[in-house]
This record gives structure tokens, sequence and C-alpha cells, in this order.
């Protein structure tokens, strides 16, 4: 691939804003892309960087858009209304798709693409941030170091607070439930559906699984086919989960749900810099083979935020140089399994018997 300008693409939005800030200090240029004209040229004046204004939902303005562009990273959540639009445009284009999507059903669906990318010669690699760097990393260490693991957890314990649009995503993805991996299927289950104690490197924890990421793409890094995420939660939210699970369809109405995202907007603001400077994360992992041997990981890394930042930077440095195969990767497939020691703030992953 000739081309070597990159793309932001909802840059004017809580991380995006982050990226091009931080690409700024490095001595990068990318081109800053979005479809709200105001937001997206105030952010270029700021910043001094090149602004390109298109809405995905035009198909002929985002292949024109990217038409000299290696590398766009889609910042533009929710993840489920942009990611199928952008990557039309990159595979028209031959452009590599990266997102820091954290999405279940958009690892899927980019997975799906795979073969279509390896034969146009695109990378596609979702998930290059805090979902699912981190933990992708310390899934496919622990099967490096357990060959025959054919049970998976993994779970993080963090302070970090919620941008705009990851809130928003979420309230969106309250409907759907819980979800795990069993016997290499994706399975639904209810919220809170599975609890226990863990030490995520900071002192036990009562903890209840999520539906995070890497019950897709943690199958694709490492074949195990049962796989469960975890976060700290309080035993009586716990409890409060399953209580509430019966009454998700109500969730998903429309009405409730514009409502709910318009208090997300007045109210939910990211985390400033300040903050995301003292807020840590500790990261697990634990693998089980079928004679009952465990492997357990831990990493500490910066704040979600931070290590989002940093991991499109890192993909956006290594696709710009690329020379391998096209298709989908997980992030531990492309920029290897301990890529996530690379980045400012994190630590070494270690794991003990």
């Amino acid at each position: 691939m000739s081309k070597s300008r990159w793309m932001i693409y909802g840059a004017n939005g809580y991380t995006g804003h982050l990226i091009a800030e931080e690409a700024r200090r490095q001595g990068l240029a990318p081109l800053l892309g979005g479809r709200n004209p105001a937001a997206v040229h105030a952010l270029g004046s700021l910043l001094g960087m090149e602004c390109r204004v298109f809405d995905l939902e035009h198909r002929s303005a985002a292949d024109e858009a990217l038409a000299d562009v290696a590398v766009v990273v889609n910042c533009a959540g929710p993840f489920s209304a942009t990611a199928e639009r952008m990557i039309e445009a990159c595979l028209n284009s031959g452009t590599h798709y990266v997102d820091i999507t954290g999405e279940i059903a958009v690892f899927e669906h980019v997975h799906g693409l795979g073969e279509v990318a390896r034969v146009s010669g695109i990378v596609l690699c979702p998930g290059v941030g805090f979902d699912v760097i981190p933990t992708d990393c310390v899934a496919a260490c622990l099967k490096h170091a357990m060959p025959d693991a054919s049970r998976l957890a993994l779970g993080f314990d963090s302070s970090s607070g919620l941008s705009p649009g990851t809130a928003k995503t979420s309230l969106e993805g309250l409907k759907l439930g819980g979800k795990v991996r069993e016997n290499g299927a994706l399975r639904d289950v209810p919220l809170g559906y599975k609890r226990r104690d863990i030490d995520f490197g900071r002192g036990l924890r009562h903890a209840v699984t999520i539906p995070w990421g890497d019950v897709a793409t943690a199958y694709y890094s490492t074949g195990i086919g049962n796989i469960e995420v975890y976060l700290p939660t309080p035993p009586a939210v716990a409890v409060g989960m399953r209580l509430i699970d019966p009454l998700r369809p109500l969730l998903g109405v429309g009405r409730l749900q514009d409502w709910l995202k318009g208090q997300v907007q007045r109210r939910v603001h990211g985390p400033d810099e300040e903050a995301r400077g003292r807020q840590r994360t500790w990261v697990w992992g634990e693998a089980r083979n079928a004679h009952g041997e465990r492997r357990i990981a831990r990493l500490e890394t910066a704040n979600g935020y931070e290590v989002t930042v940093h991991g499109a930077l890192l993909a956006v440095r290594h696709l710009l140089d690329y020379r391998g195969p096209g298709g989908y990767f997980t992030p531990s497939q492309l920029f290897g399994e301990r890529c996530v020691e690379e980045l400012p703030g994190s630590g070494r992953i270690v794991i003990r018997g």
C-alpha cells in the first residue's frame, strides 16, 4: 500500500479528541474526520489539522474521503452504527481499518469479513483500545503458558470514568443482557450470570460476569472455547442485576433509550487529564485445563482511556509500515501477545502457576 496518510473518524468525540491531541504531541498529522462540520472544523482549527467532513451513509462521499488514506481509526461509536459502513468504504478504497469498539456484535461481524479483507489485502483490527488490548494480550500469554487450556476467565479492576460515547454504548447493551462463550459458541445469559471473588491485583474483590468484547476476540486469539469476563461489583449490586434481568426488554424501548442518552449527553463528560493520570487499571486472567491445572496472569496498566489513545497510535504506526497479509486480526495477533507492555504506563504481564 503506497498511501501514507491516516485519519481519525469521529475525531470530535471524547476519545477521538484525545487521540488527535496525543498525535500532535508526537509530531503526527492525522486527517480529522466526522459528520459534524462545526465540531470537526473547530477541532481542526484548535490543533492545526486538516479536516474532512462526510457522513458514512453517503457511500460515494466516504469512498472519496478515504481514497488517499492508508489507515482509518474509527472512534465514532456506537460502532454498531458505523463499523459496517466504514469497513465497506475501506474495502472500496484499500484502507486498513481499526477501531476502539468493545461491542461483541461488532467483533463478530468484522471477523466474518476476514476472508473478504484477506483477498482485498487490507487489515481489519477492531478493538485497538482498552477494549481489548490488555485483556487480549493476557489471554494470548495464558494460552502460550498453557497450550491445553480449555477454560479462560478474564477481568479488570478500574476506577476509570466513562466518556459519553462509552456510556451510550453501555445503555444500548442493557437490553442484550450478559454473554459468555461455551464450547466455542456465544451464549446469551442473564445479567450477573456468575459471581466469584477475584484478586485482580489490589486485593480480593467480589466480581460478576459482564458481556465484554473478549468473549468474542479471545476465542480468535487463543482457540479456547469457554470464556468469561469479570468486573468487580458489590454483592448487593450483583444481586440487583439478576433481579432486574427480566425487565431488560423495557430498557431497550426507544423512548427510554433516547431519554437515558439525553441524560448522558448532559451529565457525562469523561475523566479529565488529572483523573486519567491517577486512575490505574488492574487486569487479571485465569486459564484452566481438563486436568484441573491453572495459570494466573496479572497486569497493571494506565487509565483505560490512556491505553486506548496509545493503543490506537500503536496500531497506526504498525499499519503505516505494514507489508503483511490482509484479513481479520485481534490486537495480540497483529501486534504481538505482549504489545500492551509497549504502551506508556503499562507494566509487564506476570504469569504464575
